[in-house]
C-alpha cells in the first residue's frame, strides 16, 4: 500500500494521511445534508438524494484514490446543484428528469475530452499568473465562506451588500476561540491542527447546549429506487436544452481546472513549469464521477476545494481520498454523527484555508499589467460574484484580450484562445 501510493517520495504516513482525510471529510461532510435539501427544490426526493450524494462521493473518491492517487476529495458540486434546481427545473420549466440528462451528456463530453487529453493540453496552457490567481481565488473565497458560517460576515440589510455580526453570540465567539487556538496549534506544528480545531470547538460548542447530540447515531441509508436510472437522457436532446448542457459543462469544466490547478499549487504538487504531472488523471477521475452520478440520481461531481483542509493537514497522496471514501460509506450508516459538526466549528477551518492559500500570489509580477489585471480580475469575481467559473472566465477572456491589444499576442497560446472562446461561449448563453 505504501509502494502503491508513493508514501516515501511524498514524505507522508498512515498517520498523516488518515488524519487529512479525516479532515477533509469534517470540512465537506455538509454536502450530505445540503445537496439533498438543494435539489429537494427541483422535485427530487429527499431521502433518496442522500443516498444518491453519499454514493458518488465514494465512486469519486476512490477513482481519484486508486486511478488518480491525489488527496483530492470528490463530491457533488455545490453551485452546480443551485443551477439545475433554481433555473433549469424551477425557471426554465425542464423535469429533473430531463436536467440529469443534461448532466449525463456534460460528463460524456468530459470523458471524451479527457481520453483525447484536449483537458490536460488546455490547462497546461494557461500561464503561471493565472493558475496562481486561481490558488489565491479559491483560498479567499474559502474564507468568504468560512466567515459568513461562522456568523463573523453576513449579509447586509441595507448599504453594504455584507456587513459585520454579531459578535456577542456564542457560537461566534466559540468560533473566534476555535480559531485562535488552531492558529496556535500550527504555529506550533502539531499534526492535524485544522482537525482539532473542529473537534474542540464542536465538543465545547455540545457542552454549552449549542449543538445538540443526534437521538440516533445510526440509521439505515434512504432507498435510491425513487431516483436510480431514472434521467431522461433523450429528452436532454431538444434544441432548447444545448445551452443548458452547454453551461453545466463550462461550470463543472473550469471548476475542475481551476481547483485541481490551485490545490496542487498549495500542496506543491505542480513541475517546474508549473504543471500537475499527468493531470488526465485527476480529470478522468472527476469525469466517470459526474457521468456516473446522474445514474445514481445526483448533479455534476468533481474535486472539491474543501480539499485543501486535508493537503494543509499533511494529505499528499491518493490514500487521503481512500479514507474520505471511506468515511462517505460509513455516514450511510452514520449520517446523523458526521453531520452533527455545526457550521461555526468547520467554517474555522475554511478561514485558516484562506489565509495559507494566498502565498502563491507572490509568483506574480506586480510590474507587468498584462500578467496582473487578468490574475485581478479572476480573484475579485470569483469573490464578488460568489462563482469560483466567474472568476476563471474572466481571468482566462481578458488574459489573450489585454496581450492581443498591448502587441504582445505571441506570449498567448494556442489553448489560451481556445479557453477564451470557451470563457466567451459561457458568458453568451448563460441562462440569465
Amino acid at each position: 500500500m505504501k509502494t502503491f501510493f508513493g508514501f516515501e517520495q511524498n514524505k507522508t504516513s498512515y498517520r498523516q494521511e488518515t488524519l487529512a482525510g479525516l479532515t477533509t471529510f469534517l470540512t465537506m461532510a455538509y454536502i450530505i445534508v445540503v445537496n439533498p435539501a438543494i435539489l429537494e427544490a427541483a422535485g427530487i426526493p429527499r431521502d433518496a438524494q442522500v443516498t444518491a450524494t453519499i454514493l458518488a462521493a465514494i465512486i469519486g473518491c476512490l477513482m481519484m484514490a486508486f486511478w488518480a492517487r491525489r488527496p483530492f476529495a470528490v463530491a457533488p458540486y455545490m453551485g452546480e446543484n443551485a443551477f439545475i434546481a433554481f433555473v433549469v427545473v424551477k425557471t426554465m420549466g425542464y423535469s429533473w428528469q430531463v436536467a440529469l440528462g443534461a448532466v449525463f451528456w456534460a460528463g460524456i463530453a468530459f470523458l471524451l475530452l479527457t481520453l483525447l487529453r484536449v483537458r490536460s493540453w488546455l490547462a497546461e496552457s494557461i500561464p503561471i499568473s493565472l493558475k496562481a490567481a486561481f490558488a489565491v481565488g479559491i483560498g479567499l473565497f474559502l474564507t468568504f465562506i468560512g466567515l459568513n458560517e461562522v456568523g463573523l460576515v453576513i449579509l447586509g440589510v441595507a448599504g453594504a451588500p455584507v456587513k459585520l455580526g454579531n459578535i456577542a453570540q456564542t457560537p461566534v465567539l466559540l468560533a473566534v476561540g476555535g480559531f485562535l487556538l488552531t492558529v496556535v496549534l500550527m504555529v506550533r506544528r502539531v499534526p492535524a491542527a485544522l482537525l482539532y480545531g473542529i473537534l474542540a470547538t464542536t465538543a465545547i460548542s455540545v457542552l454549552l447546549g449549542i449543538t445538540r447530540l443526534p437521538s440516533s447515531l445510526v440509521s439505515l441509508p434512504p432507498s435510491l429506487s425513487p431516483i436510480f436510472l431514472k434521467l431522461d437522457i433523450v429528452g436532454t436532446l431538444q434544441p432548447g436544452m444545448f445551452p443548458v448542457v452547454l453551461v453545466i459543462f463550462m461550470m463543472a469544466f473550469l471548476d475542475t481546472i481551476g481547483t485541481l490547478i490551485g490545490l496542487s499549487m498549495r500542496a506543491e504538487l505542480l513541475d517546474a513549469k508549473g504543471n500537475l504531472p499527468e493531470i488526465e488523471r485527476p480529470m478522468l477521475a472527476d469525469a466517470v464521477a459526474t457521468t456516473m452520478a446522474p445514474l445514481l440520481g445526483t448533479t455534476t461531481t468533481g474535486a472539491y476545494v474543501e480539499s485543501a483542509a486535508g493537503i494543509e493537514a499533511g494529505g499528499r497522496t491518493g490514500f487521503t481520498a481512500l479514507v474520505v471514501a471511506a468515511l462517505f460509506g460509513l455516514s450511510l450508516f452514520l449520517a446523523p454523527l458526521f453531520t452533527m459538526v455545526p457550521a461555526h466549528a468547520a467554517g474555522i477551518a475554511l478561514i485558516m484555508i484562506g489565509a495559507l492559500m494566498v502565498q502563491p500570489v507572490t509568483r506574480l509580477d506586480f510590474n507587468d499589467l498584462t500578467e496582473l489585471i487578468p490574475a485581478f480580475l479572476t480573484v475579485s469575481l470569483m469573490i464578488f460574484t460568489y462563482n469560483i467559473g466567474v472568476g476563471m472566465t474572466a481571468g482566462l477572456l481578458s488574459y489573450p484580450l489585454i496581450k492581443l491589444c498591448t502587441g504582445r499576442m505571441r506570449e498567448v497560446s494556442g489553448g489560451m484562445w481556445v479557453l477564451a472562446g470557451l470563457s466567451l461561449l459561457f458568458f453568451v448563453v448563460m441562462p440569465k
